[in-house]
């Protein structure tokens, strides 16, 4: 689990005007919230914020107009469905020991048994509950040799110690389908033919 330290600014100013002032400065505005206190608006430096985002669930230590110094976990990131800059960040706050629910992504290593078959992600990533100090950045699954209609459940990870699942255990995570588009490009040739002699 990594830590990135950030500095923040505590912002007065709201509104599109102000949050496209606040990005003309290559920076990101923010809000911080949780543990049922105000919520604190924020400018985030962008580049660093970006690089920080990097890793999924990152802890964040910021260190708010050099006076007070918060973890947080980044809770919603808002881009530019274009351009892909950030547009707005919410962070949550966190303490340390604390219990939080989040959603780590599901890498698979291994090759499929023989045969051309498609391994569906039904689950792109698997909700846990874990340490906001150590929420773990990802879990690898092993699909080697797995045949067509086999599936692994959320039961079946293996999770590191003090990680827990949030989510039901028999919910299927992945699942490999049979390959089905060679014959079906062949069913439709074969289909056009008979169209044509007709």
């Amino acid at each position: 689990m990594s830590e990135v330290k950030l500095t923040a600014e505590t912002r007065s100013e709201f509104g599109k005007g102000a949050a496209r002032r606040v990005r003309r400065d290559n920076k990101v505005p923010g809000v911080l919230y949780g543990h049922g206190t105000e919520p604190v608006h924020l400018t985030l430096p962008g580049h660093e914020l970006l690089l920080a985002l990097r890793t999924p669930n990152v802890l964040i230590s910021l260190d708010i107009d050099g006076k007070t110094s918060e973890l947080a976990i980044p809770k919603s990131v808002q881009r530019d469905p274009l351009k892909g800059f950030l547009e707005h960040v919410d962070l949550l706050l966190v303490k340390r020991g604390e219990k939080v629910n989040v959603e780590i992504p599901v890498h698979t290593e291994g090759e499929l048994a023989p045969g051309g078959n498609l391994l569906e992600h039904v689950l792109a990533a698997l909700p846990v509950e874990a340490e906001a100090t150590h929420i773990p950045e990802a879990v690898t699954v092993s699909v080697e040799g797995l045949a067509a209609g086999a599936s692994v459940h959320a039961k079946d990870i293996a999770l590191p110690s003090g990680v827990t699942l949030a989510v039901d255990e028999d919910a299927v995570v992945l699942q490999v389908l049979q390959a089905q588009a060679e014959e079906t490009a062949g069913e439709e040739q074969a289909e056009g033919e008979e169209a044509a002699e007709a």
